[in-house]
Formats: C-alpha cells, structure tokens, sequence
C-alpha cells in the first residue's frame, strides 16, 4: 500500500510542480470564474430576492454560493485535468511513456486526477471566502469538506475518462458543448430542482453535478445532509476510475 501511494505521489508531482511554477496564472483563473458567477447571478439577478429552501425562507445569495461552488468544483477539476492530459498525450507523447512505465494502473488513474482536485478545493475555497466576506450565512463542517473533496475528485477522474478518450482537441470540445455545458445551468446550481417537474427533477438526478449541488448546499446550509447523493457520487467517482484503469490496462490511450 505505501508503494502504491509513492506512485500516486510521483505520476502527480509533475502536474503539481507545473500548477506551482504557474501559480499566479491559476489563482487568476480559479478566481474569476466563481467571482463572475457570483456577481452576475448572485447580486446581480438575485441581490434582493428571498426564496425558500428547506422549508425557510433565505436569500438567495446565501442559496447560490454553495451551487457555485460545486459548479467551480467541476469546472476547475474537469478543465484542468482534461486539458493537461489531453496535452500530454496529443502532442508531447509523454503520457504514453508514463502508460509504458512500471507503475499500477490505479495508481496511475488517480495520480493524473490529483491536479484536478487540487485545483478544485482552491476554486471552492475561494468562492466561499467571498460568501463570508459578503456575510452570507453558510457553515463549514466536516461534510461540507468531504463532499468537495468527492466532487472535486469525481469530476477530476471524468477529466482523466473524457482526456483519455479524445482524438483531437476538437473532440473535447464537443464533450464540453454536449456534457459539461448543460450540467452547468441544469444541475440545480442555480436553482432548487425540487421546483421542476418530476419528470425532469429525474433526468436531471442522473447527472453528476446534480448531487454536488445537493451534498454541498445541504452541508454549508445546516439542512439534512442527502446521504443517497453522497454515495451516488462516490458510484460515479468508481466509475469514471474504472474506466481510466480499463484503458490503461487495455492501453486504449
């Protein structure tokens, strides 16, 4: 096992090196997504407006942050890990090397998401720093942290998955257009999806991002903590490991 976690600790060192070396540039970019999103749907469209969650009445700033903070948690997680990997393997040829390299598979996998998590926490922790500057009233417990650093890594091994896959830049466009851009306004971050329609209130259950916004707004807000998103996103996160160790295995990369 100790082994296994030296691999980890050496397939990420070199991402980790690079996000250090660049770390201005990363806290500009972790920075301004979350601070848009805030000001644009948390003061702009809704400074004023009061709405209920929970059965209590809350203003909706105070709603909205947790949201962005898993919508930051999947943006930085997924875009910093796809698009370095997807870098490496195109165009460096130093992916392939580490594929080739006597290292685990598992080890691997999760190393290359590391970045992606790190890079999460950061956004996450930024955007509820300003929640607090601005006075929002949001809690920091134990779950709220453990359910970041999931959704963190859930979303940084769907970076790895989509990465791996991927012929070309083009082809991670299309998987952000078709993916990753709906689940950023459909996933209840911005909304209670419990206001939907069954209907749709399923579809949307079916995504990931849903269960982020669910796990980190129930923990930062003081409402009963929604076990049953919490393991379906620790099923998503098994899966997308999964099917990274299968392609490293199968060097399908």
């Amino acid at each position: 096992m100790a082994n296994w976690f030296t691999e980890v600790g050496n397939v990420a060192w070199g991402d980790l090196m690079f996000m250090k070396h660049n770390l201005f540039r990363v806290l500009v970019s972790s920075l301004m997504s979350p601070l848009l999103y805030l000001l644009a749907f948390g003061y702009g469209l809704g400074g004023d407006v009061n709405m209920t969650y929970n059965g209590e009445s809350i203003k909706y700033v105070t709603f909205v942050i947790p949201g962005i903070a898993a919508l930051s948690s999947m943006n930085s997680s997924f875009s910093s890990t796809a698009t370095r990997l997807n870098v490496q393997r195109l165009y460096y040829g130093c992916f392939d090397e580490m594929a080739m390299a006597p290292l685990r598979p598992t080890a691997i996998a999760v190393g290359k998401s590391m970045l992606g998590v790190i890079r999460g926490l950061l956004s996450c922790t930024i955007i509820f720093v300003i929640g607090f500057i601005s006075k929002a009233d949001l809690e920091v417990t134990v779950l709220l942290i453990v359910s970041i650093l999931l959704s963190c890594f859930m979303f940084s091994a769907l970076g790895v998955t989509a990465a791996m896959l991927a012929k070309s830049h083009q082809s991670m466009s299309v998987f952000n257009s078709l993916v990753i851009l709906p689940m950023t306004f459909l996933c209840g971050t911005f909304f209670n999806l419990d206001s939907l329609p069954d209907v749709f209130h399923y579809i949307l259950l079916a995504m990931p991002l849903s269960h982020s916004s669910l796990t980190i707004r129930a923990s930062s807000l003081g409402a009963a903590f929604p076990v049953g998103s919490f393991v379906v996103m620790l099923a998503f996160a098994v899966i997308f490991q999964g099917i990274n160790v299968f392609l490293l295995k199968t060097r399908r990369v």
